[in-house]
């Protein structure tokens, strides 16, 4: 028969599974919410299990116990088990566990940790308040949803070296829900500034920079080339392709572009020089490039004035343009650069 705790832990892995399904979920408009409910009861059914390790499986740390009553009214020293509406015992909540898990350990907690805790518990408390309307509250969420499965993943680690290797513990990146570009056309509501004010309160007070521990984790989104199974697929289409229907839209920072199209016309024709033993910066080569101008893989035009197409402009090229060329010129026999820039 499985160890109470053992199974208590499979209910809260169960339990921040589902919250992150819920959350990945292509169209859910309560998300953060339902997380939050789902990430909180996680929590407490670790704490509970950690418990009952720490208890050799006794349920009866996990009781609230109150005074019982003398035929005469008055208070027994006896203590008894205090019981719901339904009959069953009340278990102790998950901030009272972290405390008992303190006081039986004799250590304390990570400062960040509880900090985080207290921050999900918060926004599930107040979640049935909030109209959650705009991308920078939701942001703030989902930068405390990141911390508590980071966290959740170390501490499962700690108590249990319990392996979650076979999980993808990830929230899909918020750039894949919203359109950045209106932050300042909504107004915070009452409810949702004061939630924002309490997670910052708890944010400024977080020096250690070492801890293993995070309150919130920022949210960045990147794009890099990878063969690891499972990893997410993005394909850049224009507006009217039909593969653009029903796509999500993604906004590239300045940073990312340049990152993404490092190279100036210039740079473009060092490089194959430097590539190809038989390039000449004649007709033919002005004819390769001027057909793979309009390829957003390979190019990038920037407008002086974006809303006029006939203004002045600049192009900025990606490195793997220099594939396309490879079909039409021979590369020298030092391959050094082709290992270095392909």
């Amino acid at each position: 028969m499985k160890a109470r705790y053992k199974e208590m832990l499979e209910k809260s892995v169960a339990a921040i599974v589902a919250a992150i399904e819920i959350y990945n979920k292509p169209d859910f408009r309560y998300r953060e919410e339902v997380f939050s409910i789902l990430a909180v009861n996680a929590w407490e059914l670790l704490a509970k299990a950690y418990l009952l390790k720490l208890n050799k499986n006794s349920l009866k740390c996990l009781y609230v116990y109150d005074k019982s009553k003398k035929k005469s009214g008055q208070d027994s020293k006896r203590l008894k088990v205090k019981l719901n509406r339904s009959g069953n015992p009340i278990t102790h909540s998950l901030e009272h566990c972290l405390a008992l898990i303190e006081q039986k350990t004799g250590s304390p907690l990570n400062p960040s940790l509880k900090k985080n805790i207290e921050a999900i518990i918060e926004l599930r408390d107040n979640s049935v308040h909030f109209l959650n309307r705009i991308p920078t509250f939701s942001k703030k969420l989902q930068e405390i949803g990141s911390a508590t499965l980071k966290n959740y993943v170390t501490l499962v680690k700690t108590w249990f070296n319990y392996d979650m290797s076979e999980f993808n513990f990830y929230l899909m990146p918020l750039s894949f829900f919203t359109d950045h570009t209106n932050f300042e056309a909504v107004i915070l509501n009452r409810e949702e500034k004061r939630f924002l004010k309490f997670i910052d309160s708890l944010e400024k007070n977080d020096t250690d920079v070492e801890s293993p521990f995070n309150i919130t984790v920022n949210i960045n989104v990147s794009f890099s080339k990878t063969r690891v199974p499972g990893a997410i697929e993005v394909t850049p289409v224009r507006p009217g392709d039909p593969l653009a229907e029903g796509a999500t839209r993604i906004v590239l920072t300045e940073e990312q572009i340049q990152e993404r199209y490092p190279w100036t016309y210039r740079d473009l024709v060092d490089r194959l020089q430097q590539r190809y033993a038989d390039f000449r910066q004649d007709r033919k080569f002005h004819q390769i490039r001027k057909s793979l101008v309009t390829d957003e893989r390979f190019v990038l035009i920037r407008y002086l004035d974006p809303k006029k197409p006939k203004s002045a402009r600049k192009y900025f090229y990606n490195a793997n343009i220099v594939k396309e060329f490879d079909k039409y010129y021979t590369l020298k026999s030092d391959t050094s650069f082709e290992r270095n820039h392909s």
